[in-house]
């Protein structure tokens, strides 16, 4: 084991005397659809639920994230002011402050910025400890290790949250069509912009669901929530640049 895999285990064995995040139940779990935490939900925004094809985040799921760190932060925020733990590992660009301004509980947030030689390892030992667990970096991870994680996280009833492609993720997530708003005629600042987010998916998540939320600007300039302001994802599938603060997420009507 490399440092970073012995650190993520001495972290998850610490949290094991935690009490486990809050969960809603949504019935019970079929035979064989998974580990302790199968057929319930983490919280998540309402308007984020609207795309998803379960009230919250279902535990033992993977949901991949693409196009904005700012929609991946906004997916841990309300578990982890629940009572959750989370975990974002590979993604060594974020921001702190960016995460709190979303929402996430930083004090039940670890972050490995880099997982070292051995990031499956890694990985699999923050899902058998936390609620949650956010992954950059994807595009080094070899097939059949991505989908290892996703059974090791089935089976322990953690979430996977991949930033970027993920073979046999059950929902796909991506911020499309954004459009900013604040310039009035030819002149002001930009304050706030519109996104639509979009999912994609297999099973319950295979009708693809739409909905568009409203977030202002961060001191009257960009930052936040798209892919180009975002830290986004470049050809490697690498975190590119940083993100500035990140505000809350707000529903557009219609």
């Amino acid at each position: 084991m490399g440092r970073q895999l012995m650190s993520a285990v001495t972290s998850t064995a610490v949290l094991d005397g935690m009490p486990p995040g809050n969960g809603v139940s949504v019935g019970v779990p079929a035979a064989g659809s998974g580990g302790p935490g199968a057929g319930r939900v983490l919280p998540t925004r309402t308007e984020l639920a609207a795309v998803l094809p379960w009230p919250g985040l279902r535990r033992g799921s993977t949901v991949a994230v693409h196009g904005s760190v700012s929609l991946l932060f906004a997916l841990l925020a309300e578990a982890t002011a629940g009572g959750s733990w989370a975990a974002v590992v590979g993604l060594s660009g974020i921001s702190l402050v960016a995460a709190a301004e979303t929402g996430v509980e930083l004090a039940r947030l670890a972050v490995v910025p880099d997982p070292g030689s051995d990031p499956p390892g890694v990985i699999a030992a923050l899902l058998d400890g936390l609620d949650l667990v956010a992954v950059g970096g994807t595009a080094g991870l070899a097939e059949q290790d991505a989908r290892r994680l996703s059974a090791r996280a089935r089976n322990r009833g953690s979430v996977l949250l991949p930033f970027g492609e993920w073979p046999g993720a059950e929902v796909r997530l991506d911020c499309t069509d954004a459009r900013w708003r604040g310039i009035g005629s030819g002149h002001g600042h930009l304050r706030e912009r519109s996104v639509a987010l979009r999912s994609t998916g297999r099973g319950a998540a295979s009708r693809p669901r739409t909905c568009r939320v409203l977030l202002p600007g961060s001191g009257g300039a960009p930052g936040g929530f798209d892919e180009q302001a975002d830290v986004g994802e470049n050809s490697s599938g690498e975190p590119a640049g940083m993100p500035g603060p990140v505000p809350r997420l707000r529903p557009v009507a219609g």
